[in-house]
């Protein structure tokens, strides 16, 4: 059973089990399952505007999904006290170390983990300050936020990114046994 199957036969039946977490990837829609709802995830698409907010914005779902890709990996589609705890455990864990051990379990490649720290690296800076122009980003040479082809060029890097990512995920919840899911 494919994810376009098991989210029709979820959509049609109503009777999600309330012990199924889920981010679902399906072509160009995203989906959550969550406590037996099915609610729209993020856009595919990320638009990332030259301001904080927005940038923060962008970071806290990509982030998201770096947990939501250590849970599948674990627990699976738990919704129980397992996946709680991971999530704790997640919470306390820092973003770089959750981007290498997806080099260590061959998840991320030593390219894209060298660009996410780097990508990640502008979230760090963006939390502790008050407007981008205080940011630079490190591509390969410093380029500073607060010029329109510095901003350009982060926003292009982290677009590339998201997808890849996205990717990535797909891969893995390509791993579930969405027959067995369905059937409770």
């Amino acid at each position: 059973m494919s994810v376009s199957d098991f989210l029709a036969f979820t959509k049609k039946n109503k009777n999600i089990s309330p012990k199924i977490r889920l981010y679902l990837i399906d072509k160009d829609k995203h989906y959550f399952i969550n406590a037996g709802t099915l609610k729209n995830g993020f856009s595919p698409k990320l638009t990332i505007a030259n301001n904080r907010d927005s940038v923060l914005s962008a970071f806290s779902k990509m982030a998201f999904l770096f947990d939501e890709l250590i849970r599948l990996r674990i627990v699976g589609h738990s919704n129980e006290s397992d996946s709680s705890e991971l999530l704790y455990l997640l919470n306390l864990v820092p973003i770089n170390r959750k981007i290498r051990t997806f080099l260590d379990w061959k998840v991320f490649g030593p390219e894209f983990t060298r660009d996410m720290s780097r990508l990640f690296e502008v979230r760090n800076d963006t939390v502790h300050c008050i407007s981008l122009d205080e940011v630079t980003y490190h591509p390969k040479s410093k380029v500073s936020l607060s010029s329109m082809s510095g901003f350009k060029k982060f926003r292009t890097d982290f677009q590339k990114a998201w997808k890849t990512l996205l990717e990535i995920y797909v891969t893995e919840q390509e791993k579930l046994d969405f027959k067995k899911l369905s059937m409770g």
